[in-house]
């Protein structure tokens, strides 16, 4: 038998039948789903008369649509409200368990999968958002699906998939002081585009991926959708398993010799071959920050915006289009351009190291006048871990607020939008046009690079706050 990839070895695992000249029929470990991309899924099983087959296998949350105050009051809005509580009826009737408002385990899909211990290595994992490609920083094959494939998993447990190719990136050298893991796949993604990794499955490794925390990694897979990937994921480790070992939702007697044995198994070949191999030198990444209207616009926080000649192909319509949407010019310096709204949150750096990274610079500091901040954490758990620590009180002391859980300002689908004409440094995934809010204008940057721009009111390089 030949040498395998991590990828070939899970995927392989899960076929339960090759179509000659089509699509494998895939196993599915794990379906999460949420409010928006799941009502059709449901109504069509209705429609055919047909149950969940295995609804122990799916999990619900209500993140994206929600709002991220006044959690214990009713949802203003008429269309979310109906899509949260639709959630709701469907997964009682269809026996899924469901964290819905106020629930203790609710958060971002992203977000608590992890941290609940549902999201294992060497699963395959999906769901009917984009970046479900989250999951695979724990060595799990993880993919965003649509909402006809949700209903698929739904009924059959399992998804018709075609194989996609391997691409390996590796990460050399180490990281200097602060950069992040945010600013590591930024540098990626404007290094090779948002298509540069299309039909790729990628697999990251290098010193520099297995330098940080599951925290860290989970920021890395969930970007690899915005560089056309379908999806990334790391080997498992000793910081995988020490995570899963420190989880508290996992019982005392769990058999964790046992199942970390076989987890070990989970790592390329030495000699696996690859579709396409890309190394890069960590030593040369530095915070970074977007400067137009895809993540892969993304320069060195202390360099300058390209002129159209030094961009790669030939389309300058589109990059003087997204310059004008940003008001930016070529040539110009990010650094010291004021900006009126900072986002921490997302299913990108939601988790408890963004905000203590935050809390980190903003602390014997105050705001900005000028700035409105979101302050987002991707759960309840993250919430009260934030609260337990003292995070809630060095924020309220430099004139911020910790709010309620959500996906909140990452999309404009709940009431944390960024008005029109707005600068936002955001630490969420995607600066599309209108993505924040219709005419709000992303930059997006870690929670270091957000955290210095609170507190300066303008694009600042966090490394004047890190000693």
């Amino acid at each position: 038998m030949g040498k395998k990839t991590l990828f070939d070895k899970i995927w392989d695992s899960h076929v339960v039948k090759s179509i000659e000249g089509g699509p494998d029929v895939l196993y599915i470990d794990q379906q999460y789903i949420h409010e928006v991309t799941s009502p059709q899924a449901f109504n069509g099983l209705r429609v055919r008369g047909i149950p969940v087959f295995r609804p122990g296998r799916t999990l619900a949350t209500a993140d994206h649509n929600i709002p991220t105050i006044d959690q214990d009051k009713e949802i203003r809005d008429e269309l979310s409200r109906n899509q949260v509580n639709t959630l709701a009826e469907n997964c009682k009737a269809f026996g899924i368990q469901y964290f819905g408002l106020n629930h203790h385990k609710n958060g971002i899909v992203h977000v608590i999968g992890p941290e609940l211990g549902y999201t294992r290595p060497g699963m395959t994992i999906v769901c009917g958002d984009s970046h479900t490609s989250t999951h695979g920083a724990f060595g799990a094959i993880a993919f965003g699906i649509g909402t006809s494939e949700v209903e698929m998993v739904l009924a059959t447990q399992c998804i018709l998939q075609p194989k996609p190719k391997k691409m390996r990136i590796t990460i050399n050298g180490s990281l200097k002081k602060g950069v992040t893991a945010k600013d590591v796949i930024m540098y990626i993604i404007s290094q090779i585009s948002t298509s540069g990794a299309t039909g790729y499955f990628v697999e990251y490794t290098g010193p520099v991926i297995t330098g940080l925390s599951m925290e860290g990694r989970m920021t890395i897979c969930n970007m690899s959708i915005e560089m056309g990937a379908r999806g990334g994921l790391i080997a498992p480790d000793e910081v995988t398993f020490r995570y899963f070992k420190e989880l508290p939702s996992v019982p005392e007697d769990f058999d964790w010799n046992s199942l970390i044995l076989k987890w070990k198994e989970l790592r390329s070949d030495q000699d696996a071959e690859f579709d396409r191999e890309l190394a890069f030198n960590g030593d040369l990444i530095k915070p970074m920050i977007t400067f137009g209207t895809n993540p892969g616009m993304g320069i060195a926080i202390d360099d300058s915006i390209p002129v159209p000649e030094d961009v790669a192909g030939d389309d300058n319509a589109s990059f003087n289009k997204a310059l004008a949407y940003m008001g930016f010019i070529p040539g110009m310096k990010l650094e010291g351009h004021p900006v009126d709204y900072v986002f921490l949150g997302s299913c990108t750096n939601g988790r408890i190291e963004d905000l203590r990274a935050f809390a980190k610079i903003v602390k014997g500091r105050k705001k900005a006048p000028n700035i409105t901040a979101l302050i987002v954490p991707g759960s309840k758990a993250v919430e009260r871990q934030a609260i337990a620590e003292g995070i809630d009180k060095i924020l309220n002391n430099a004139g911020f607020e910790l709010r309620q859980p959500g996906c909140s300002s990452c999309l404009a689908m709940n009431d944390d939008k960024i008005p029109a004409g707005k600068y936002a440094v955001s630490t969420s995934n995607r600066n599309f046009e209108g993505r924040q809010g219709p005419g709000a204008r992303t930059l997006l940057a870690s929670p270091l690079t957000a955290a210095a721009a609170a507190i300066t009111g303008k694009i600042t390089d966090p490394r004047e706050f890190i000693d």
